[in-house]
């Protein structure tokens, strides 16, 4: 998990995140993690895709409102990045399909 920057004392300005914050991220998505990040999309997963990784193709899991999904969306579009898919995850707990508490995936193209 990331540690958070703390903000300035008496500052209301949230702390400015870098690529070199996430160097614990696979570079091939580093600057798509970073982007999201900065601009405030909370970001607890991802990975840059392809044999001998977790995904099959580039992936940033994150959790929000019912909005996250379109505000990490806008975001993507405004800074010129490629996402192919935006997917809302459900966890099936006795065979009913549950708002997953975890938030949604946003697959890069």
């Amino acid at each position: 998990m990331i540690e958070r920057r703390e903000r300035a004392p008496g500052s209301s300005v949230p702390p400015v995140y870098t690529e070199a914050d996430f160097d614990f991220v696979d570079a091939g998505i580093r600057r798509e993690v970073t982007i999201l990040s900065q601009n405030g999309v909370e970001t607890f997963e991802s990975c840059e895709g392809g044999p001998g990784h977790t995904f099959p193709e580039p992936t940033i899991r994150f959790c929000g409102d019912r909005a996250a999904g379109f505000k990490a969306l806008a975001i993507a579009l405004t800074y010129g990045l490629r996402p192919m898919a935006l997917r809302r995850c459900y966890a099936v707990i006795d065979g009913e399909a549950r708002r997953s508490r975890l938030g949604d995936d946003f697959q890069e193209a």
